[in-house]
C-alpha cells in the first residue's frame, strides 16, 4: 500500500513539474511575436489624436519606424525628443516615424505630445489590437520596416539618439 501511494504522490509531482516548467517556456522563453526580422508586416489601421485614419500599407514604398510606446514608460519618454529632433530630417529622406500608444486615454496621450511638441503621427491602438497583433512587450518596443513592408530589425528598450540615427538611415529606401 505504501508503495502504491509513493508511485502516486511522484507521479504527481512529476506532473506538476511539467506542467510549471510548460507554462514558463511558453510565457517566458519562447517568442511569440510576430515581429521579427524577414517577416512582412500585418496591415492595420488607427486613428491619430485628430481622428484621421492611418494605414499600415499606405506608407508602402517608405521606410517606417513603428514604435510601441506609454505615457506611463518612462524609457519611451527619454527616447521621444531623440525621435523627433531625427524626425524631419529622415522624413525628407523617406522615412515615417508611427508612434504608437498602447491603450491610453487621448487626453493623456495629447498632453505628452504637447509637452514634446511632437510632429510624426501618434497612432492609439485604444484595444491593443495592433500590440497584440505584432506581440509586442516590453515597452518601448521599436519595428523597423523597409520600403517593400517586410521588417528589418525589432529593439525592445530605450534607444539612444545614436541608435535612433542608425536605424532611420537603415531603413532610408533605394533610390
Amino acid at each position: 500500500m505504501k508503495r502504491k501511494r509513493l508511485i502516486m504522490r511522484t507521479l504527481i509531482l512529476v506532473a506538476i513539474i511539467v506542467a510549471v516548467g510548460t507554462t514558463f517556456y511558453l510565457n517566458y522563453i519562447k517568442d511569440h511575436s510576430v515581429a521579427q526580422a524577414g517577416n512582412a508586416t500585418i496591415d492595420f489601421s488607427l486613428e491619430d489624436l485628430a481622428d484621421n485614419q492611418h494605414q499600415l500599407s499606405d506608407y508602402e514604398g517608405q521606410g517606417v519606424m513603428l514604435n510601441f510606446w506609454g505615457t506611463y514608460c518612462a524609457p519611451c519618454e527619454r527616447e521621444m525628443p531623440y525621435m523627433e529632433s531625427l524626425y524631419e530630417e529622415y522624413k525628407d529622406k523617406g522615412v515615417e516615424i508611427l508612434a504608437v500608444n498602447v491603450n491610453e486615454a487621448p487626453l493623456a496621450v495629447n498632453t505628452f505630445v504637447n509637452r514634446y511638441d511632437l510632429s510624426f503621427p501618434i497612432l492609439l491602438d485604444r484595444g491593443m489590437e495592433v500590440t497584440e497583433a505584432y506581440g509586442v512587450r516590453p515597452l518601448p518596443t521599436t519595428i523597423l520596416i523597409n520600403e517593400s513592408g517586410v521588417i528589418t530589425n525589432v529593439h525592445q528598450g530605450e534607444m539612444t539618439e545614436a541608435m535612433i540615427d542608425e536605424f532611420l538611415e537603415s531603413i532610408v529606401p533605394e533610390e
